[in-house]
């Protein structure tokens, strides 16, 4: 999968990967969907911010997710 919209480099963030070079990591905008908060309020949030990079962020989470295993415990 291609992802435009993410970067990673060593010398910013501590090599996280962030949105378009921003210094904004990809885990901030998950963080923020997964915490309820609409598009708007995001992009409210960041301005520098536009609906596919939250669309992409998403893509990328996905992916990262399922490219290792996680510790899970069962509960019954």
């Amino acid at each position: 999968m291609n992802f435009e919209r993410i970067t990673i480099n060593p010398h910013q963030m501590g090599g996280v990967p962030c949105i378009r070079g921003l210094r904004i990591p990809v885990a901030t905008v998950v963080s923020m969907v997964a915490e309820g908060m609409t598009r708007e309020q995001i992009l409210d949030a960041y301005p520098d911010l536009v609906p596919d990079d939250i669309y992409q962020a998403l893509l990328y989470a996905a992916e990262a997710v399922r490219e290792r295993q996680l510790p899970l415990v069962y509960r019954p």
